[in-house]
């Protein structure tokens, strides 16, 4: 009879268990990511009235089982029904971020200040401090750092994502290192025809992300042969200020041809008699000072027979195409000839420097007495030297307009060498192989943009601040500028466990590991190593199923009822079993 009354007593304690059980699932319908429990019950122990007996030959009698009574019940487990995700809930919010589970469990990384923790709760924010942390605890989220010399994530162990530090909130300034120069060329355009020329601007960084435009013309040449010229015509600061007059006129050998067309040379004629005229940086045979162009005639005294050189300075005119020499004097003896040619210098002559407004060293590039650069040709009857271009040849082919090459054969580019105007600068390579020659209306459409390909490569950038954050699928976090940079920040990672039923809720939808869910060691997992994935915008939903709640509340009702009727009818029996005495 008391065994009865203790069974149904285990009966009522287990039921009010369970119903525990799903008052707290219900009571989290609403909880974000939130797993439901299930409690299942499980037999104390039996007591044996007699043992079971075998079957005997000798008396004819079978076996005869055991005898036993049970004692009660208890509850067996509580599960956590943890692999089941909840529904997706759309928040909107970035920082809202839902795991989606392909093979293992993920979870969160967080920490509490003193222990690593575990939570499918991805309601995230940035705290005061910068920290991506839990709205609801201020945990702050784990994951990797990026490396700063690689840029890249360095998957080590995990430490708190301090997105919105100082480092991270501005992007760095670049300087300008491509251009493109795209478009359509059309040899009818007056633009190019002229003196101008068609002007197109480059705009581009320096490293500090100050803004300049290169002031670039494009003439014609040879319309016939669709050939032009592509000339510097000036840089400008933010302020419409020329650097490159500043350059120029600041001495210290400043050429254009440094800054632009120092890829090849050109050659200048000049219309005159057949007087041969040859440049000596280190003066003349007989003594003439260095740093002068000399024009020479040999003849010959009759009296006595000897060959003479008379010198005489020349002026040359590079942009008129033309040059003037002191006329020859012929003396009236060899002796008068020779005492003049024994002179030490002359006050009348110019130095090249002055007449060109070059620098001795690039002077000297034009020839010397053994190697000669201006010398009488002999067919066109004119005098010739080189010098570096200032300028690049642009070709176009004469038969379809595609590109052919500008510089020279086989080169798709040309350089603009910034570094010669400042430590500031970097070269920057501009690319023109996208133009081509057409009939366009007479109009010429060509343009130059910094970078190539996307726009992006080489480009240069301002100082960028930044005006966004995002997180991927992968878990990556980044940083959006306003320079349009994007940087990355850093990594969410994950923790997976062997078991991960086995987990021990701690509150606050946070869990720790246990001895039956396998450790956790510190660095954590990529969540895309298995195929999962992080949607942002997203939170996970409670995965409580109400209807299984509620047909569980009523199995649960029933059978604490009923215990509750064995207590009474055992009551009552036992009521009887007194009423004997009387």
């Amino acid at each position: 009879m008391m065994r009865s009354l203790f069974s149904a007593v285990s009966g009522l304690k287990t039921h009010q268990t369970k119903m525990d059980v799903i008052g707290n699932n219900v009571a989290n319908v609403n909880t974000v990511a939130f797993k439901s429990s299930a409690t299942t019950f499980s037999e104390i122990m039996y007591q044996t009235v007699s043992n079971a007996s075998g079957a005997n030959a000798a008396t004819g009698k079978g076996g005869v089982n055991a005898r036993q009574i049970g004692l009660g019940v208890t509850s067996g487990s509580t599960k956590i029904t943890i692999a089941s995700s909840g529904a997706a809930e759309t928040t909107g919010d970035g920082f809202d971020i839902r795991l989606t589970d392909k093979v293992t469990t993920n979870f969160f990384i967080v920490n509490t200040g003193s222990q690593n923790l575990f939570t499918r709760a991805g309601s995230f924010y940035v705290d005061g401090a910068g920290n991506l942390a839990m709205t609801s605890t201020g945990y702050t989220v784990m994951g990797w750092q990026v490396d700063p010399t690689t840029g890249d994530i360095k998957k080590d162990t995990v430490s708190a994502l301090r997105i919105m530090q100082e480092k991270n909130l501005t992007s760095p300034a670049e300087a300008t290192t491509k251009g493109t120069v795209a478009g359509i060329m059309d040899k009818n355009d007056t633009g190019v025809t002229s003196d101008e020329g068609h002007m197109m601007n480059l705009n581009f960084f320096d490293k500090m992300g100050y803004r300049y435009v290169a002031r670039l013309a494009v003439k014609v040449v040879d319309p016939d042969a669709e050939r032009y010229t592509v000339e510097l015509k000036d840089i400008l600061d933010s302020n419409n200020v020329s650097i490159l007059d500043e350059y120029l006129n600041g001495g210290n050998g400043a050429a254009l041809s440094k800054v632009f067309g120092e890829n090849g040379t050109e050659t200048k004629s000049f219309k005159g008699s057949d007087n041969h005229i040859s440049f000596y940086p280190d003066g003349t045979p007989d003594g003439k000072p260095a740093g002068y162009y000399y024009a020479y005639d040999t003849f010959t005294m009759d009296d006595p027979p000897q060959e003479l050189t008379e010198y005489a300075a020349v002026t040359l005119d590079p942009e008129n195409n033309s040059y003037s020499v002191e006329p020859f004097t012929y003396f009236a003896s060899a002796q008068d000839a020779l005492d003049r040619n024994s002179s030490t210098g002359d006050p009348d002559l110019k130095p090249l420097t002055e007449l060109f407004g070059m620098t001795q060293e690039q002077l000297n590039a034009f020839g010397s007495a053994t190697n000669p650069k201006l010398v009488y040709n002999d067919v066109t009857g004119e005098y010739e030297y080189t010098k570096p271009t200032v300028n690049y040849t642009l070709k176009f082919s004469e038969e379809n307009g595609t590109f052919s090459y500008v510089g020279g054969a086989g080169s798709d580019s040309v350089m603009l060498n910034m570094s010669q105007l400042g430590s500031n600068f970097e070269d920057i390579e501009i690319d023109f192989s996208t133009c081509t020659a057409a009939s366009n209306g007479g109009k010429t459409t060509m343009g130059a943009d910094p970078g190539i390909n996307n726009g992006s490569e080489g480009a240069g950038r301002a100082l960028g601040k930044m005006i966004g954050i995002s997180i991927n699928n992968n878990g990556r976090i980044f940083g959006s500028y306003d320079n349009g940079n994007t940087e990355l920040l850093g990594q969410i990672a994950v923790a997976q466990f062997a078991n991960a039923s086995g987990l021990e809720k701690v509150g606050e939808n946070c869990y720790t590991t246990t001895l039956n869910s396998g450790d956790f060691d510190g660095i954590g997992v990529e969540i895309a190593a298995d195929g999962s994935s992080m949607i942002s915008g997203e939170l996970e939903m409670s995965n409580v199923d109400l209807s299984t709640e509620f047909t569980q509340m009523i199995i649960t009702q029933r059978g604490f009822q009923s215990n509750s009727r064995v207590i009474t009818t055992s009551d009552t029996l036992l009521e009887e079993l007194i009423n004997l005495k009387r």
